[in-house]
C-alpha cells in the first residue's frame, strides 16, 4: 500500500510508519540496538527508535514531522551518489541536529511496496572500532611499558651523578663556568622531570577503586583551575543534581580533571572571552565493549569538560590520546595519554570530540556506576 503525498500530522504519519510493517512494529522497533529513523515520502521523519534518540541526543516526540535535513545532515556527496537505489557511507561525519558531528556508518535503504518511504540507520561503529583498537594499542604495549620502567631508573642514577658532579663544579667555578654548570644543572632536572613524567604509565598497581561522589572533586578541581592555571576565566558547570555514586579512585580522578582543565586553560590563552564548561549527566543504557570478545560494559556516568577554544589540528585529532603527540609548541604530548590509563584503570573510556553551535572543544569521560 503507498501512502499519498502531502501534509501529515505528526500522529499520522507515526501510524503510517507503523503500518509499513505490521503490528509488533513498535516494540520489536524500540529494541533495535542500532539508531533507525523512518522517512516519509514528503522527506519528513516519521518514527526513530531510542537508539537514535541517544545517539542524537533528541526525542522521537521533537523529531517526528521535522524535515529530514532539519535533524540530519547527511554525508557530503549523499545528493551526488544517491540514484533511488539506497547509499551507503561507511567511517563518515554528519551533522545531527543541534550541530553535533559525528563519525558513523551511514546506510539508506528504499522500503520495497511503498514509493517514497525510507529507513535510514546511524551505526556509531568507528567510535567503538578506535576503542578498540586503543585496546589493541593498550596489549600491545604492555612489554615496552615494563622496558621503559627499567630504562627510566637506569637513566636516572647517572643524571644524579652528573647533577652532582656539576654543583661541585660551580662552587669553585669563574663566572662564565658557573654559567655553564648551571645549565647542566637545569637541563638534568628537566630531564628527570620528564622521565618522572613517563615513569606514570609504567606504574601498574591497581587503582584503590570506591564508590565516590564526584562532585566535591569536580568544585576543588575548578577552585584549583581558577586559582592558578584558569585564574580570570569563566568555568561554568552544567550539573545532573541526581547523579550517583561513580566507581573510582579520588586522587586519579581529580589528577584526570585537573589535566583536562588545564589543557582547556592552555587553549583559550589568546581568547578574548575564554569559557570553560563543566557538565555531567547520567546516559541510561549507555554501555561499551572495551576490546574485542570482551563483554560490553556499562558506563552510564557522563563527565565533560569542554572549552570554547580552537581544538586539535585536524592532523592530529585521532592521535591526541598516543604518547609525544601534541599540538602545542612546548607540549610534551603525555598529559592526554596519562588521563586515557588512568580513565581506563577506572573502568572508563575518554574521547575527544568537536560539536557544533556553539562550537566546542569536548572531552567525554564514560565511567561505571559504584555498586549498589
Amino acid at each position: 500500500m503507498a501512502f499519498p503525498r502531502g501534509g501529515l500530522s505528526a500522529a499520522l504519519r507515526r501510524a503510517k510508519a507503523e503500518a509499513i510493517t505490521g503490528p509488533g512494529f513498535s516494540e520489536l522497533f524500540g529494541a533495535l540496538p542500532v539508531a533507525v529513523l523512518v522517512i516519509d515520502p514528503d522527506g519528513r521523519i516519521a518514527r526513530a527508535n531510542a537508539a537514535c534518540e541517544a545517539l542524537l541526543n533528541h526525542s522521537e516526540t521533537t523529531m517526528v514531522g521535522q524535515p529530514y535535513d532539519a535533524v540530519l545532515l547527511p554525508p557530503a556527496d549523499y545528493a551526488a551518489r544517491r540514484d533511488g537505489h539506497g547509499f551507503a557511507a561507511f567511517d563518515t561525519e554528519i551533522e545531527a541536529i543541534r550541530g553535533a558531528r559525528i563519525r558513523v556508518d551511514f546506510v539508506e535503504t528504499l522500503v520495497a511496496d511503498h514509493p517514497g518511504w525510507r529507513i535510514v540507520t546511524l551505526h556509531h561503529a568507528p567510535q567503538s572500532r578506535r576503542i578498540a583498537q586503543g585496546a589493541d594499542r593498550t596489549a600491545g604495549a604492555r612489554a615496552a611499558v615494563g622496558a621503559a620502567a627499567m630504562l627510566a631508573h637506569e637513566i636516572k642514577n647517572p643524571l644524579s651523578g652528573i647533577r652532582g658532579a656539576a654543583q661541585l663544579l660551580s662552587s669553585g667555578a669563574g663566572e662564565g663556568q658557573a654559567e655553564l654548570t648551571q645549565l647542566i644543572t637545569t637541563e638534568v632536572d628537566r630531564i628527570v622531570a620528564l622521565i618522572d613524567r613517563m615513569q606514570d604509565f609504567t606504574d601498574t598497581r591497581p587503582l584503590k577503586l570506591a564508590p565516590t561522589n564526584v562532585y566535591p572533586l569536580l568544585d576543588h578541581a575548578r577552585r584549583v583551575a581558577l586559582a592558578g592555571f584558569a585564574r580570570g576565566m569563566v568555568i561554568e558547570e552544567r550539573f545532573d543534581p541526581s547523579l550517583p555514586a561513580v566507581q573510582i579512585d579520588p586522587d586519579a580522578f581529580l589528577q584526570v580533571l585537573l589535566n583536562l582543565l588545564k589543557n582547556a586553560a592552555e587553549a583559550l590563552v589568546d581568547l578574548a572571552q575564554p569559557r570553560i564548561t563543566l557538565s555531567t549527566a547520567y546516559r541510561h543504557g549507555m554501555s561499551i565493549s572495551t576490546g574485542p570478545g570482551r563483554p560490553r560494559q556499562p558506563l552510564p556516568i557522563e563527565i565533560l569538560v569542554m572549552d570554547n577554544g580552537p581544538g586539535a589540528p585536524q592532523d592530529i585529532a585521532e592521535h591526541l590520546f598516543e604518547p609525544f603527540v601534541s599540538g602545542k609548541p612546548e607540549g610534551k604530548g603525555l598529559g592526554l595519554p596519562l588521563v586515557e590509563k588512568l580513565v581506563r584503570d577506572m573502568g572508563g573510556i575518554v574521547q575527544y570530540a568537536r560539536e557544533r553551535e556553539p562550537e566546542v572543544t569536548v572531552f567525554r569521560i564514560l565511567l561505571p556506576r559504584a555498586s549498589a
